[in-house]
């Protein structure tokens, strides 16, 4: 098997990189420290392209590609994370209608995606109900041609700016997980019933609460089967579960830099602190890290078929576990090389140190990664 990446994805790899370095270094200072949705940092990635990356050929994009994923959050994520966040939201938002959507829900959406136009958000995790999907409390009833939904959602990324927004609600209550059903709702356009809230979080981040107060939502915008929605859910973080991965390499791989910089400019002693044995073995298991990671990614991505994703749900759940988890360590490490300057408010290792957090908890914890894997393990999913 190839470790190596294609030509193709050198290119995108390069483009993205120099896209990010370019355009949104310059404004990253600011959007990634606040928690209001950049619309600059939107029509950037339109202008790029890089929207057509999460929609199919046959709708205006490039195609779905887990490795295309990949590649692009790791970079985006290395200069500005509000950048990888609406690049990946609307990817989560659209995946349920590319994977189980109508054609007509299809034509509504996913061209004006592509173009920039409008932004995706997921809407799935409730106060009592994270990991445990089952348990969401939010209902809808049948109510002629439409449902009513009555229910309180939190941590929904980019959710008060998203006109394609994912949302899952129980329409069978008696029957758990197996009578969610999946929908998507326009959350940007003010309406009765609907109220979102911006989330005031560790790390600034566009995240919201969406509150839904006898909102009636028509039958077409039902995505999928009714009751087949812990399916559309779960399919969908099945396919971005690998990508968390890339993201947080991307994360690390930008404390490493800001660490190399400062050990090479930080006079101690007489000298630079990169000189210093302690500093350099750091620096070593910085680096090692990152690129196991980023190996550990790359294989998962390349494996991935979006139409079948339970087919590598464990090496997802690998991916995504290491290099969270790695990613904290080389943060954490960056700024006690940095020391005192590693904690001033604002700067470049201070926004990674907030945001390096919350990928161990969202789409999937830690603890349930671990299981996630074990089971893997257990039915022989995982080879060597």
């Amino acid at each position: 098997m190839s470790f190596q990446y294609t030509e193709e994805q050198i290119k995108l790899k390069m483009r993205v990189r120099k896209f990010a370095e370019e355009k949104l270094a310059p404004i990253a200072p600011e959007v990634d420290t606040t928690a209001d949705i950049s619309w600059e940092v939107v029509r950037l990635l339109a202008e790029e392209g890089l929207c057509r990356f999460v929609v199919p050929e046959a709708y205006g994009g490039v195609g779905i590609a887990p490795p295309n994923l990949a590649i692009i959050r790791e970079e985006l994520s290395r200069v500005c994370i509000q950048a990888d966040d609406t690049f990946i939201m609307s990817a989560m938002g659209g995946l349920p209608i590319i994977l189980f959507g109508n054609e007509e829900q299809k034509r509504k959406y996913l061209p004006r995606v592509a173009k920039g136009e409008i932004i995706g958000s997921y809407s799935l995790t409730e106060a009592g109900s994270g990991s445990d999907v089952a348990n969401i409390q939010a209902t809808a009833v049948p109510d002629g041609d439409a449902y009513i939904l009555n229910g309180h959602k939190y941590y929904a990324s980019n959710g008060g700016g998203a006109e394609m927004c994912s949302v899952f609600a129980k329409t069978d209550p008696s029957q758990g997980g197996r009578g969610i059903t999946a929908f998507v709702i326009d959350a940007k356009t003010p309406q009765p019933g609907l109220k979102v809230k911006l989330m005031n979080l560790v790390a600034a981040h566009p995240g919201y609460e969406i509150i839904f107060e006898n909102y009636r939502v028509p039958k077409q915008n039902v995505v999928g089967e009714p009751g087949k929605g812990m399916r559309v859910a779960m399919t969908t973080l099945d396919v971005c579960r690998c990508s968390v991965g890339a993201a947080t390499v991307g994360i690390a791989q930008a404390a490493f830099e800001e660490a190399m910089k400062f050990a090479q400019q930080r006079q101690a002693f007489g000298r630079s602190i990169a000189e210093f044995q302690g500093i350099q073995f750091k620096l070593a298991d910085m680096a090692m890290n990152i690129q196991a990671a980023r190996l550990l990614v790359s294989q998962c991505a390349e494996m991935t078929d979006i139409a079948h994703p339970e087919r590598t749900i464990g090496r997802a759940s690998m991916a995504k576990l290491f290099s969270t988890e790695m990613a904290s360590r080389v943060v954490d490490e960056a700024v006690q090389i940095l020391g005192g300057s590693g904690l001033i408010e604002g700067c470049k290792i201070d926004r990674l140190y907030r945001a390096v957090r919350a990928p161990r908890i969202y789409e999937g914890t830690s603890e349930i990664q671990r299981i996630t894997i074990s089971r893997s393990l257990m039915k022989g999913e995982i080879g060597q």
